[in-house]
């Protein structure tokens, strides 16, 4: 046993452990902890009242409740249909299969403004969808969920449809000959096995919604205290050259972010514990 190990350390492809543990903090430092760092630095430039004033501006909340909660909307609405697309992905065989599979992974290929600039010319009130409907979306609060809800379907569906792949329908055909109905097969066996999986597309989601720009500000309007999501409110204080009021902005959406992310990621610990037992 100890000289399999030998042996294993010797042939290893990559460096040993502590060569790679240092290149991987030296990567993450540099990539992630000191652009991090460097925006609380810039925060601490203000004094406590100023930084309150900064993050707690009517302006500001309204961006935050529209940024958050359309974010989570999205995130939730991805988290449903996008169950759904990959389960119609894996489980079912029809004309076109592949080039549905392909067109779930455009928002990924398609650069943001553009992507805003389509939905917005198909949800204008004279658009291709917009004309039919009864209420307005673009330049509206619903622009922005819709814009969210577009980038984040191949997050849900990319983290699910592999789980589905490797779920055999034997577990199906058991629960059916012990009597379990569809809903009961569903919710007892197939959910709970799925769930990780959806917890870690959600969240995904979520998190890609949080820092989305590009494919929002063409379809929101960008009305302060309406349509104005926080990144945009970042980008004109930077433009405002306010650069600690920018930074303080981004300073509590990174902590509410982090939060967030991190008590998702406990339900997912919970959620496989449980599995386990």
């Amino acid at each position: 046993m100890i000289l399999s190990r030998t042996l294993l350390r010797r042939h290893s492809v990559l460096p040993g452990f502590d060569i790679a543990l240092g290149f991987t903090l030296l990567y993450i430092s540099l990539i992630v902890l000191i652009p991090l760092s460097a925006a609380f630095l810039k925060s601490f430039t203000l004094t406590w009242p100023q930084f309150w004033e900064a993050v707690s501006s009517p302006r500001v909340v309204a961006s935050y409740r529209l940024t958050f909660g359309a974010s989570f909307g999205a995130a939730l609405i991805n988290a449903v249909f996008g169950l759904l697309v990959a389960w119609v992905l894996v489980r079912y065989s029809f004309p076109g299969r592949r080039l549905v599979d392909a067109l779930v992974d455009l928002p990924f290929a398609l650069p943001t403004a553009v992507a805003g600039i389509a939905l917005t010319a198909i949800y204008a009130h004279n658009g291709w969808i917009g004309q039919w409907l009864p209420f307005k979306v673009s330049f509206t609060p619903l622009g922005v969920f819709v814009a969210l809800t577009f980038i984040g379907l191949p997050f849900v569906v990319r983290t699910v449809q592999p789980v589905l792949e490797d779920l055999h329908k034997e577990l199906e055909e058991a629960a059916a000959t012990l009597g379990a109905s569809r809903w009961q097969t569903f919710s007892r066996v197939i959910l709970p096995i799925l769930m990780p999986a959806l917890l870690t597309g959600f969240a995904l989601a979520f998190a890609r919604a949080l820092g989305e720009y590009g494919s929002v500000i063409f379809i929101a309007g960008n009305m302060p205290m309406v349509s104005e999501i926080t990144p945009l409110l970042i980008i004109t204080k930077l433009e405002q050259y306010d650069y600690a009021g920018a930074t303080a902005i981004a300073v509590v959406m990174l902590v509410m972010s982090f939060v967030m992310l991190l008590c998702i990621n406990l339900l997912q610990a919970w959620t496989r514990k449980r599995q386990g037992k």
